[in-house]
């Protein structure tokens, strides 16, 4: 049976997105679907599930990254990599969101479809569609025999590259696809589509790596009406969003000039430690990560509902991303490098069944020799703010440098290093 390791609580908490956000920085909605999840584990599922559905549902909005100033939409491409009994089946959530906007505007497109399907189901909705897939053994027939070809074509819709057929029937071509996909399985099933690094498609397909798996859950569900209707509140909201999205033709949508700079720095410093780590081979991920950060930055946007500037003059200063919105993206871009190279060390052989411990800095270390000689619990959780760290893992820390000698507690709250 294929399994992935479990990890200790420190290199868990490594991989976890959720836990190191600020949640009154999300969108309402995105904290609402959040909000469903009962475990670490899930929260970060039913993020990447959300922010993957509803980038099928902000159409006509893009923006421009590359010397060329190619256009990107929102549409994201992710692989959730998981165990049996892991949570991942909450990512249902995130479709029936979806389904709302689907039954008055078709996008859904079934995991379960021969590519000739997917793609005269593609063409039939103007080159814009949703796949979302949570049952791993409904795709790996279906990839067993047309894994390579899929590939390529995700790969292709992943930078909007114009896909074709030809067939004794005729020819045809899909100009500017706009293709979001939600998928769940296992390690085999992801490694059918993403044979290898060198692979194109592994660094354009988001992976994240869940390792725990959920005890039994006897809680009810407190929200009225249970989980389905939360997902249903939200998917209202986003299809207004889409409604409002889809009159006036496109629209252009950009990161400030401090944001793009500062999006340039923190790629160089993750590009450098994972470079080092990994090899050139991990080249393409960090630096199609600016992308992805961009996309989700944009994804957030748009989920906070009514946009001001799509039906006023203000339109014509341009759309820009909020710093809140930026930072986010750019936290969930950090963390999913982190899974990517987790993903990329599994395929790579140097683990098949578990997920190795990816530590691109030692953040104890780098913690420790930031605080001042003389530190209290404020500065304690400035630093760790700043660094991406979950406050309580800060806090399990310092008790540690207490108990080993390496700090003296001075009074409540108040902190020596010990010489």
């Amino acid at each position: 049976m294929e399994r992935i390791h479990s990890l200790s609580m420190e290199e868990q908490e490594g991989l976890r997105i959720v836990e190191h956000l600020d949640m009154q920085k999300l969108p309402e909605s995105v904290q609402q679907m959040i909000s469903l999840a009962a475990t670490p584990e899930e929260q970060d599922i039913i993020l990447m599930a959300t922010l993957a559905a509803a980038s099928a549902c902000v159409p006509n909005i893009y923006f421009r990254y590359g010397p060329t100033g190619k256009k990107y939409y929102a549409n994201l491409q992710c692989f959730i990599l998981a165990a049996a009994a892991s949570g991942k089946g909450i990512a249902n959530q995130a479709l029936e969101m979806a389904r709302v906007i689907d039954a008055q505007y078709p996008m859904l497109i079934a995991g379960d479809s021969t590519l000739p399907a997917w793609y005269k189901a593609m063409e039939m909705q103007g080159g814009r569609g949703y796949m979302h897939e949570s049952e791993g053994s409904v795709i790996t027939d279906i990839w067993r025999t047309s894994a390579a070809n899929y590939n390529t074509a995700l790969r292709k819709a992943a930078e909007h590259e114009a896909i074709s057929r030809n067939r004794c029937t005729g020819s045809s071509e899909i100009k500017n696809p706009q293709l979001s996909v939600l998928l769940t399985g296992t390690f085999g099933q992801y490694k059918a589509l993403v044979p290898s690094v060198e692979n194109g498609y592994f660094s354009r397909l988001l992976t994240v790596v869940i390792t725990g798996t959920n005890p039994f859950d006897k809680r009810y569900v407190s929200s009225k009406g249970g989980r389905g209707t939360v997902a249903k509140i939200v998917g209202n909201r986003l299809l207004r969003t889409y409604e409002q999205l889809m009159t006036g033709g496109e629209r252009e949508w950009s990161l400030t000039e401090s944001q793009k700079e500062r999006l340039g720095e923190h790629l160089e410093t993750e590009y450098k430690t994972l470079i080092g780590l990994l090899g050139d081979n991990f080249h393409s991920a960090v630096v199609r990560m600016a992308v992805q950060i961009e996309r989700i930055a944009m994804i957030l946007t748009a989920m906070r509902g009514d946009i001001p500037e799509l039906n006023s003059g203000l339109m014509n200063k341009g759309l820009y991303c909020a710093d809140e919105d930026y930072e986010t993206a750019e936290m969930i871009g950090s963390k999913l490098l982190v899974h990517m190279a987790s993903a990329y060390k599994m395929i790579n052989g140097d683990a098949q069944e578990s997920v190795p411990e990816i530590k691109p800095i030692d953040q104890r270390k780098v913690l420790f020799e930031q605080l001042k000689a003389e530190y209290d619990h404020q500065a304690l959780a400035a630093e760790a703010k700043r660094q991406g760290i979950s406050m309580r893992t800060v806090e399990r820390w310092n008790l540690s440098w207490i108990e080993n000698g390496m700090v003296e507690k001075k009074a409540h709250g108040q902190y020596r290093k010990v010489a």
